[in-house]
């Protein structure tokens, strides 16, 4: 205990110093960033300490002793009918998530089209002469009635991908054109944060190569799915300070494509839709200052999954989509538990689904959004306990 006491002392003095630092710079965090900060560095040592007491029981890597009581009766996604009341004009909308009022926000490319003339062989965008999408790509919608009740986003970005937001509202943002992923606070217009170089896919620490999804934690730390070209996650911590890649010797876990990434801070798990292997894995996090190579990660795959395009979290549970992968696999909703490594419900509109390409919850727990690239659409879905 008395370790503990000295360790907490230490990492509040050192937090502070930290951020004496980090407001000197371009890149300062606001005063209620700083205050979640160090309320972090606070609850430090009684997390670790609870790591520590657990870790002989597998909880660091997830698997404490109720692992096999898994939660059997997930809420049910149930599709809202004649949701949005009236259509919006979308391109192709790749993600989606929900703001701190239970808004969605949407990510799209408006005119702009993926295909096969858009990159060459080596990932260099060649529209560039296009110059950035006009129209606004970032909507906001009436969670009652789908309108359209905040634009935002035109010319900015060139190839729309990921959208996420964190607690503060802060837009994290990736554009695969741009090779970049950004951070914008909430109502600003230039980024406060850049990772990547405008326009140059590469592979080192320095570059991004079509960047696909950003997960935020709580403590700040920043997880970014580094995405069609380097199968890589690259994790930040809040100051855009990279930690650390995944995967990393000694770890083994080779990715094709982490196309989205839902973190689950309760079990210190990052869930990756890993698309081209077709599996949903969840490495550990090493949130908390613990960052264990040797913890396995939990890995979901079963025969009718396929290519997994977005995934999102509840609780432990996590909410996922698949897309097109061949007339053997229906395109469908996943709810998988990671801790039992299971899939253990499948979920689809009436209609069906055409090409679902992300998801997310609301911040209350009641609803969950689905977006569409053709049909260019999106999708509300409450989450409604099970019959019994």
């Amino acid at each position: 205990m008395a370790f503990v006491q000295v360790a907490a002392g230490f990492l509040f003095v050192a937090g502070f110093a930290f951020f004496a630092t980090v407001n000197s710079s371009p890149t300062a965090f606001n005063e209620r960033e700083i205050y979640d900060e160090v309320r972090q560095l606070l609850a430090l040592t009684s997390r670790q300490d609870v790591m520590v007491e657990g870790s002989s029981r597998g909880f660091a890597s997830g698997e404490d002793d109720n692992r096999k009581d898994v939660q059997s009766k997930p809420d049910v996604p149930k599709a809202v009918k004649n949701w949005p009341l009236k259509p919006i004009n979308l391109g192709q909308v790749s993600g989606v998530a929900v703001n701190s009022k239970d808004q969605p926000v949407l990510f799209h490319r408006a005119d702009r089209v993926w295909n096969e003339r858009s990159f060459n062989f080596t990932h260099y965008y060649q529209q560039a002469q296009l110059g950035p999408i006009a129209e606004a790509t970032v909507l906001t919608l009436d969670p009652k009635d789908g309108k359209v009740i905040g634009k935002w986003g035109s010319d900015m970005f060139y190839m729309p991908h990921g959208l996420t937001l964190d607690k503060h509202d802060n837009l994290w943002l990736t554009d695969v054109a741009l090779h970049q992923a950004f951070k914008f606070r909430a109502g600003e217009n230039s980024p406060s944060l850049i990772f990547g170089q405008r326009f140059t896919p590469g592979g080192d620490k320095h570059h991004l190569c079509k960047p696909t999804s950003i997960a935020v934690a709580s403590s700040g730390e920043i997880f970014i799915a580094d995405g069609y070209c380097n199968s890589r996650i690259l994790k930040y911590n809040a100051a855009g300070v990279l930690l650390r890649e995944i995967p990393n010797p000694p770890e083994f876990l080779p990715f094709l494509v982490p196309h989205a990434l839902a973190l689950i801070e309760s079990i210190d798990r990052l869930c990756v839709a890993d698309r081209e292997n077709m599996r949903v894995t969840c490495p550990s996090a090493g949130l908390y200052g613990i960052d264990d190579k040797s913890v396995q990660p939990l890995t979901i795959q079963q025969p009718d999954m396929g290519r997994v395009f977005g995934v999102a979290a509840k609780g432990n549970l996590v909410y996922a989509v698949n897309g097109p992968t061949s007339q053997l696999f229906p395109v469908q909703g996943l709810t998988i538990d990671p801790q039992s490594e299971s899939v253990i419900d499948h979920w689809a509109p009436e209609e069906g689904f055409g090409n679902p390409h992300a998801l997310a919850v609301s911040t209350n727990g009641s609803a969950l959004y689905v977006v569409e690239i053709g049909p260019n659409r999106i999708w509300k879905f409450e989450l409604v306990p099970p019959k019994k």
